[in-house]
Parts: structure tokens; C-alpha cells; sequence
């Protein structure tokens, strides 16, 4: 989104339109140099005329360079430089030009508004260049209706420049804003496919797996009942494609009855024990697919990983519990990805996830809302 050009500091990229258009901008208003250069040659010495044109070149070199120059430099006396240098530059024209120097500190002005050195600062130094010049004009004899002009030209000028810089900012900000928004929503939705995807696979898979072991047996045995499991399989295989198709797409729903129906026709077919509620009437309408999402994750892993025989689901208005007479919990049960995506889940809903040792003697997995 950015890359960093000194401490805390980072371009965006608005910035590169922005310095664009002031090299335009910068080169127009340096049309303003000419009466100067006219002015200059008026003098009779070729030699100081070449002197004094090449002064004019070097001030409009450098403030052309003053918003490159700013949005590279991290240190705000550094940026100062290129207004003290145009500063300093329009006194070396006093030969040529006397108190018509004045004319030249509209580009000073400019350039410290321009140099993001804060509004405080900006409003302090402008207005007080603006004042130094109608004081200068005034001391040394200069038209007053040109003095208060050229005054009010740089104090305007300035603080229109100041302005438009804000303003070019907040624009650069938003945008920085609304780039890194865009990464945290990609980020959140790679989390949320990533974690659909394996809670769907991982149950389909397993029971999927379960049941050609079982057809297998089956099979051994000759009975007929195989060519049923193996159609199972099959649909099971094409229920998850399509569940992963509609995950990926972002239309993947969950719900708690569907759930328990599909936990008790696995658990059967691992040989495990079922022992469900006859109803989710009392599960909150609004907790129902995170209700859901915790069933299949939970049974899932009870028929991969538990070795139980029996399995209990227990539904309230306020939890959800599952738990097993397996083998109990072991140092990863609360780390495998399966159990990590689910906790993401839960507390993204602002539930509250907790798995330990159980009255049944193994697992147990409630959430609570």
C-alpha cells in the first residue's frame, strides 16, 4: 500500500498526481519572473546582468524542488531550507533590483506553505512576510498602492498554497485509510473461506471416510447394504463440493437443525452413540448458524480424534454443549486449526468458547452467548 521514505513517514500513492501537478503549477507561476529579468536588464553591465539572470535560474530551480524536497524529508528545520535559500536568494538581487525584491518573496511565501511545516507555524510566518514587505516598501519610498498589493498578493497566495496542501493531504489520508481497509477486508475474508473451508472438509471428509470404511467392511462381508453406503459417500462427496463452491462465493449458511441431523447420521456410522436434542426452539434465532458451526466442528472431532463411544449435544437459550466419553483433552485439542477457526468464530460473535474434561469422562466443548 506504502513504502516507507524515512521514519514514520510513508508515500502513498496520491502523491506522485499531486507532484505532478505541482511541477505544472510551480512552472506557470514562475511567468511571473519575467518583469524581474526585464527589470534586470535595464542595467548597464552585461557581465551583472548574466550574474543577476543566473540568480533568477537558481531561485526557480529551487522552488521548483521545494515539494519534492518537503515530502522526502522527515525533519521539519530540514524543510525549511529551500524558503530560507529563496529568501536568501532575492536579497543577492538587491544591486539590480532595490525594493522590487519584494516581488519575488510571493515564491518565499509560497514555499513555506508548501513545506508542511504545521498551521500554527504557516500562519505565524506568512502573515509576518507579508508585513515585512509593506514595511520594506514603505521605509525605502516605495508606491503605496503597489506596496499594499504586493503584501496582499503574497499574504493571499500563501495562504491559498497552505490550504490547498491541507486539503491534498486529508485526500492522501483517506485514501492511505481507505487502501488499508480494503487489505483488512481481503485479510478477514482469506480468514473466513480458509475457516469455512476446513470446517466443511474436515466434516465431510471425515465422515466420508468413516462410510468407506464401513462399505469396505461391507463389501468383505458381501451384504448389500454396501452399494447404500457407497451412494452415501457419493453424495456426501458432492454436498461438499458444492458447499465449498458456496463458501468460496461467500454463501455458505449454516443452521443448527441441519447440523444435528447430518452429527447423528455420522456419528452412527462411526459407531458412536448419539444422544441429541429433539428440538432448537430454544436456540436465540440470531445464535442458530454459530450454533450450528459449533456442532460440526465439535462432532467432528469426536469421531476423528476422541475414540468415543457415546456422544451428548445439550442445547440452552444461553449455551451450547458437546461432549464425549472419549480420551479426554491432550495439549493440542486446543490448538489444531479445526478448534483455532472456531474460536474465531465464537469471538467474532462475541460468545465465549471453553473445552475441558466433561462429566461423560472426555471431551467437552461449550460455548456460551
Amino acid at each position: 500500500m506504502s513504502t516507507t521514505t524515512g521514519p514514520e513517514r510513508t508515500r502513498v500513492p496520491g502523491r506522485r498526481p499531486f507532484r505532478r501537478g505541482w511541477f505544472i503549477g510551480a512552472s506557470i507561476s514562475l511567468i511571473w519572473t519575467y518583469p524581474v529579468l526585464v527589470e534586470l536588464w535595464q542595467g548597464p553591465s552585461v557581465t551583472g546582468n548574466l550574474v543577476g539572470t543566473a540568480i533568477i535560474v537558481v531561485f526557480a530551480a529551487v522552488f521548483m524542488a521545494t515539494v519534492p524536497y518537503a515530502r522526502v524529508t522527515t525533519s521539519r528545520l530540514r524543510r525549511l531550507l529551500p524558503t530560507v535559500v529563496l529568501f536568501a536568494l532575492s536579497l543577492t538581487l538587491l544591486p539590480w533590483l532595490g525594493t522590487d525584491i519584494r516581488w519575488m518573496w510571493t515564491f518565499v511565501g509560497v514555499a513555506f506553505a508548501v513545506s508542511a511545516m504545521g498551521r500554527r507555524t504557516t500562519w505565524l510566518f506568512v502573515p509576518a512576510l507579508s508585513a515585512l514587505s509593506f514595511v520594506v516598501g514603505e521605509a525605502m519610498g516605495a508606491d503605496a498602492f503597489s506596496n499594499v498589493v504586493n503584501s496582499a498578493i503574497i499574504l493571499s497566495i500563501s495562504i491559498m498554497m497552505f490550504s490547498f496542501v491541507e486539503n491534498i493531504s486529508t485526500l492522501e489520508r483517506l485514501r492511505a485509510a481507505q487502501e488499508q481497509i480494503a487489505e483488512l477486508a481481503a485479510e478477514r475474508e482469506r480468514g473466513r473461506v480458509a475457516r469455512d473451508v476446513h470446517d466443511i472438509l474436515g466434516h465431510s471428509l471425515t465422515v466420508i471416510t468413516v462410510k468407506a470404511e464401513l462399505a469396505g467392511r461391507l463389501l468383505d462381508a458381501g451384504s448389500l447394504a454396501a452399494r447404500d453406503e457407497v451412494t452415501q459417500i457419493e453424495q456426501l462427496a458432492r454436498g461438499a463440493l458444492s458447499d465449498v463452491r458456496t463458501t468460496v462465493h461467500g454463501y455458505r449458511g449454516v443452521s443448527i437443525s441441519g447440523e444435528l441431523a447430518a452429527a447423528r447420521a455420522a456419528l452412527e456410522s462411526a459407531g458412536v452413540s448419539a444422544d441429541l436434542p429433539g428440538t432448537t426452539e430454544q436456540v436465540p434465532a440470531d445464535r442458530r448458524e454459530l450454533a450450528g458451526w459449533v456442532v460440526r466442528e465439535a462432532v467432528t472431532n469426536v469421531i476423528r480424534h476422541s475414540g468415543a463411544t457415546a456422544c451428548r449435544v445439550r442445547l440452552d437459550g444461553r449455551s451450547i454443549e458437546v461432549a464425549d466419553d472419549g480420551c479426554g483433552p491432550s495439549p493440542a485439542a486446543s490448538t489444531g486449526s479445526g478448534l483455532t477457526g472456531l474460536r474465531e468464530r465464537v469471538e467474532t460473535s462475541g460468545a465465549r468458547l471453553t473445552v475441558g474434561r466433561g462429566d461423560l469422562g472426555g471431551f467437552t466443548l461449550k460455548v456460551a452467548w
